[in-house]
């Protein structure tokens, strides 16, 4: 079974971090995901009046797990949108585009993903953006 849950401490977000292979922000809210109660991914973010930025999603190194970081990083979105921040832009490293595009993010003009969240979870289905 697929979890995707907070991570309640800093020290647990760091260690987690390391084993998905990145650094460790302590200003960072950060989910983790649990495939079968082993450690699959992590997605550190944060959220200003600019809106919600996901700064990284990956999977424990070594582990990837395409499906994992969708539903991580779908689960990270709506958590933004259910705070009443209904923009959010992915500013991590880019490893797959396609994967970002799935997410839900599109690419601006200036190269910037971004995604507007308004009703964007009445019919997640229909943002797939391949």
């Amino acid at each position: 079974m697929l979890k995707v849950l907070p991570i309640q401490s800093k020290a647990e977000q760091e260690s987690i971090c390391s084993l998905c292979g990145v650094k460790y922000d302590v200003n960072l809210l950060a989910y983790s995901a649990t495939l079968d109660d082993k450690l699959a991914g992590v997605c550190q973010f944060t959220m200003n009046s600019e809106g919600g930025s996901i700064r990284d999603l990956a999977s424990v190194v070594g582990e990837e797990n395409k499906e994992v970081l969708f539903v991580l990083g779908r689960a990270t979105l709506n958590f933004i949108d259910l705070t009443g921040v209904h923009k959010a832009f992915y500013d991590g490293k880019v490893d797959d585009e396609t994967l970002i595009r799935r997410i839900g993010f599109c690419k601006r003009e200036d190269g910037r993903f971004f995604v507007d969240l308004t009703n964007f979870f009445t019919s997640p289905c229909s943002h797939d953006k391949k």
